[in-house]
């Protein structure tokens, strides 16, 4: 297998996520930064599946890339790697607009755009590292 760039970039993207997911350079939500502050290990616990899940993602992304061994279920879970980006960021600069859910205004206007720009560009690379892989 000829090694694919795009997936190895995307792969990079999304073990950088999840380091900053840990280090929470993304900033939490005020109710997931008062439970923290109230030693609550909810906020812990959510950020280590979110950083793992993402981790896993960087280890399918490299494995579609020729990097490292192929993983099960390869082409599905690269598929289903995009459009939980793609869709994510699409939906956060979206539904915004259409809602006053306290749960989707948490976070600032500034930090929602910028989030799910995020999500569309490591969603693209996803893509067209997923389409080169197909092909």
């Amino acid at each position: 297998m000829q090694r694919n760039n795009l997936l190895i970039v995307a792969g990079f993207l999304s073990f950088f996520a999840a380091l900053l997911h840990i280090s929470c350079i993304f900033g939490a939500g005020e109710g997931m930064a008062q439970m923290a502050a109230a030693g609550d290990s909810y906020p812990t616990i959510v950020t280590l599946i979110i950083a793992t899940i993402l981790a896993g993602w960087g280890f399918y992304a490299l494995s579609g890339a020729g990097v490292i061994f192929k993983l099960p279920l390869l082409k599905t879970c690269l598929v289903l790697i995009t459009a939980v980006y793609l869709v994510r960021g699409v939906a956060g600069l979206i539904v915004p607009f259409f809602t006053s859910a306290p749960v989707v205004h948490q976070n600032s206007p500034t930090f929602g755009v910028v989030s799910s720009v995020i999500c569309c560009i490591f969603g693209a690379y996803y893509l067209l590292g997923t389409i080169r892989l197909w092909r």
